[in-house]
């Protein structure tokens, strides 16, 4: 259970307080509500190349790193397809120092046009590197338009192409700026060896006298339900022949999330679930395999993938595959194999929130996602899945009509 205490500046920030006095730590965390799938599918990459401009100075602050270490801080920051996400953690007693930096690269980020280049050119060599030139690194550049065809998902987070960051404006970054980095399109939490009323009037220092704007009000393309299979074969030079088979499924705060997440867990969660079981142990098809979700706040995809043993071909390994599915559609599960991965999920949860960061960062998730609460309701949600519920999912998305099918060809 995460406690919390929760105000909203008059800016329309969001503020979320969790005392734990037990550690001499605190950990800070902003997360702006824009994501990848916010994009114009014409300039996309924009919310990951913020990110890096994000600690390239502020108009007070031309070093972003250098005042944080010098109270014993460390942060770092990711972007998604739903959000943009900012932390710092440091000793408790520097907390003001969070306060001073964040506030300041929200009011008056650095436009300084030597900072956009240097981070234009980090991030097409990360674009090169991580997507380009690394074995089966483009894999969700062309699954993603593959599997969605009305919503922004369609493009991954690094952004469809390199060119709409080698082309990004001055103007273009301003523009990006002005319309997510606003107070009132925020979520501001602070966990740790702090009080409320300490959070309150830092805040009230270092944020309130930052101008809210027109608040950003999403209205995406939904995806239309998927009605025939889909398939794509591509091939490079990889060690191996691999399949990727994506499905469909609930949003990460759907009520029916947990019945599709445990459902990938049976299929493909470590070494003892029916796919490593079945084809890497007994049949020797697969070098390795795996189930997993995206867990994506728009509806997202339960995920099978794996590499294939040598000689083995592409058509044997997904018949396999369809066979293991096909048993999860047509037959309940025994309460014995669902209780282990109940027990797995609560286990990674529980271990989850030992971190102090981590329950910082699950207060501003749900709390962004529409409902702070749903950050404690997860262990009744996996308590709450039966067999009977788990097959009545699996029924529902592990269909061949709501699925694609990549075959990734290892050229000789």
């Amino acid at each position: 259970m995460i406690n919390y205490q929760h105000f909203t500046l008059q800016n329309g920030l969001e503020v979320y307080v969790h005392e734990d006095h037990t550690t001499p730590m605190a950990a800070f965390n902003i997360l702006y509500n824009v994501g990848s799938r916010d994009e114009n599918e014409n300039k996309t990459g924009f919310a990951h190349l913020f990110e890096h401009l994000m600690f390239g100075g502020s108009k007070n602050i031309p070093s972003y790193d250098e005042p944080l270490q010098k109270v014993g801080g460390e942060n770092n920051a990711f972007t998604s397809p739903d959000i943009t996400n900012y932390y710092i953690t440091l000793p408790a007693q520097n907390i003001e120092t969070a306060f001073w930096l964040e506030s300041d690269r929200m009011m008056s980020l650095s436009f300084d046009p030597k900072v956009l280049e240097v981070q234009r050119k980090v991030v097409i060599e990360e674009f090169k590197q991580r997507y380009l030139n690394q074995p089966y690194g483009d894999v969700w550049l062309k699954l993603r338009p593959l599997i969605y065809e009305q919503h922004p998902y369609r493009w991954a987070t690094i952004g469809k192409e390199i060119s709409h960051i080698e082309e990004a404006t001055m103007d273009d970054v301003k523009s990006f700026f002005y319309k997510y980095y606003l107070p009132n399109n925020a979520i501001l939490v602070v966990a740790g060896d702090i009080t409320l009323e300490q959070i309150k009037e830092l805040c009230t220092k270092w944020f309130e006298p930052i101008p809210a704007s027109e608040k950003y009000v999403r209205n995406l393309p939904k995806e239309k339900p998927q009605t025939a299979p889909k398939f794509l074969e591509t091939s490079a030079k990889v060690p191996l022949n691999a399949i990727y088979k994506a499905y469909h499924m609930p949003g990460r705060f759907d009520e029916n999330f947990y019945n599709a997440d445990l459902l990938s867990d049976v299929l493909g969660r470590g070494k003892s679930s029916r796919l490593y079981t079945k084809l890497v142990k007994e049949k020797q098809l697969f070098n390795n395999v795996s189930g997993y979700v995206t867990a994506s706040l728009d509806p997202g995809l339960l995920m099978i993938q794996g590499n294939l043993n040598e000689g083995v071909s592409l058509e044997t390994a997904d018949a396999a595959i369809e066979e293991i599915v096909a048993d999860l559609v047509n037959n309940a599960l025994e309460e014995s194999e669902l209780q282990k991965v109940k027990n797995q999920s609560e286990s990674t949860m529980a271990f989850s929130e030992v971190e102090l960061l981590n329950r910082a960062m699950n207060l501003a998730f749900a709390a962004n996602a529409g409902n702070v609460d749903w950050c404690n309701d997860d262990a009744q949600k996996i308590a709450s899945v039966t067999p009977e519920s788990l097959q009545k999912m699996a029924k529902q998305i592990l269909r061949k009509e709501n699925s694609s099918t990549m075959y990734y060809r290892a050229e000789k």
